[in-house]
């Protein structure tokens, strides 16, 4: 099953970002992991930080409580050494004692607002450093050591630089790319749908400009205009056939109309069936060059016409043809349906269909015309008996043709159901423009 173009884009969007976002995390991670002097002031930051959030002020008093998720950090044996005090000297926590003396700035000394200190090079790291931080309008130096990192609050540092510097850009950016990309392929694509629904009603026989190619992007409409022009040499092809057809059976008319004149003077049952044959070779004759005209019906040409008085007057006309087959033929409306056609075309169709039925029925077939129930147009044959066999023929299905093609014109369906006492084919026209 294929999937939409918009759908594939974002897919591989995605999956070239997550790829793009590793490759970054990597660097990250190697970048901070191999610059020691950087990373301990990181790591010297972000615990400074978390420190101080333990200030509590109640009056003018200031408290001090080591948040909980550090409190088993400074148990003793660890490696890790905390001191909270006041700029005035007063020590509010510690967790160090002769340790303290060694890595934290003397009590007496001004502090200045961030200090580190490498207490050994290389790793684990062995760092101390401090820094003043406010709360509530009180300021407090918190000093942080550690010596060894048992604990990896490294890897805390390369996370929170992770999350910082990648991942929330990195979120941003793929949320953008991937809705922009699905955005401007789906805006990109529309004219390529409405292509692709208008395909489905082109007529190579009348293409006028073809696929519309305006807003389509430049390679997709370079293909569109590739298949314009294929459409157009088939056109092409069809017409000249036609042509060459039409001039066919134009020049075989003269030939047959002679051929039946010499056989009417030849006084003989097999003259007479030769002459019906030629009568049937004329008709066919006829029918093809017929076919071959349709291609030139223009627009002027459709008249809102009353179907039920067109079927009328076809049933009038062909009612002794119909008669002298032994058949009956009898016409039906309800109504007085309209609809846009040209009548010289769908005057022919019925024609065609009426003949149809005579010659695909036994002797004594009822045939009805009706017209009702909107603009549709019915033919009914009914056979006197069901088992009778079929009257031969020797048409070619060359009228049959001629219908749908004239219907196609016109955006009308033929509609065949058989029954056990015969046939019906039902013209269906749209109902736009139809009253």
């Amino acid at each position: 099953m294929t999937r939409p173009l918009w759908q594939i884009a974002a897919i591989r969007i995605v999956v070239f970002g997550l790829i793009a976002a590793l490759a970054q995390m990597a660097l990250v991670v190697a970048d901070y992991y191999f610059n020691d002097e950087e990373l301990g002031r990181l790591l010297i930051e972000q615990q400074v930080d978390q420190l101080g959030e333990g200030q509590l002020t109640d009056g003018s008093t200031t408290h001090y409580a080591l948040p909980d998720e550090m409190a088993d950090l400074f148990a003793p044996g660890r490696g890790y050494f905390a001191r909270v005090r006041t700029l005035d000297g007063t020590i509010l926590f510690s967790s160090c004692d002769a340790a303290c003396e060694d890595h934290f700035l003397p009590p007496t000394v001004q502090p200045p607002d961030f200090w580190v200190r490498f207490i050994q090079p290389g790793k684990p790291l062995h760092v101390a450093g401090g820094g003043t931080v406010e709360r509530g309008g009180r300021v407090l130096l918190v000093e942080f050591a550690t010596v060894g990192d048992s604990e990896g609050l490294i890897w805390g540092v390369f996370w929170h630089e992770v999350l910082d510097h990648l991942v929330v850009p990195m979120s941003l950016l793929l949320v953008f790319a991937v809705g922009g990309a699905i955005v401007s392929i789906i805006a990109a694509l529309r004219p390529v749908e409405a292509a692709a629904q208008a395909a489905d009603n082109l007529d190579p026989l009348a293409l006028g400009d073809g696929l519309p190619t305006g807003t389509m992007p430049q390679e997709i409409s370079r293909l569109t205009g590739a298949v314009n022009r294929a459409f157009k040499r088939s056109g092409d092809l069809i017409r000249g056939q036609r042509m060459l057809t039409s001039a066919i059976a134009h020049e075989v008319r003269t030939p047959l109309a002679i051929i039946k004149l010499e056989l009417s003077g030849i006084d003989s049952p097999r003259a007479r069936k030769a002459e019906a044959d030629v009568d049937e070779l004329s008709e066919f004759v006829t029918q093809l060059t017929a076919l071959a005209r349709l291609e030139a019906i223009s627009e002027r040409q459709y008249l809102a016409t009353d179907l039920a008085q067109l079927c009328e007057d076809v049933v009038g006309s062909i009612a002794p043809w119909v008669l002298t087959r032994g058949d009956t033929i009898a016409f039906e409306k309800d109504g007085e349906p309209m609809a846009m056609i040209v009548p010289s075309l769908i005057r022919d169709a019925c024609r065609n269909l009426i003949e149809n039925a005579v010659r695909h029925s036994p002797p004594g077939t009822a045939i009805t015309v009706r017209v009702g129930s909107g603009p549709v147009i019915s033919i009914i044959d009914s056979k006197p008996d069901s088992a009778a066999s079929k009257r031969a023929s020797d048409s070619l299905g060359i009228g049959l043709a001629i219908v749908e093609r004239v219907l196609t014109l016109h955006g009308a369906r033929l509609v065949q159901q058989s029954s056990a006492t015969g046939m019906v084919a039902s013209i269906h026209f749209s109902t736009e423009g139809s009253t």
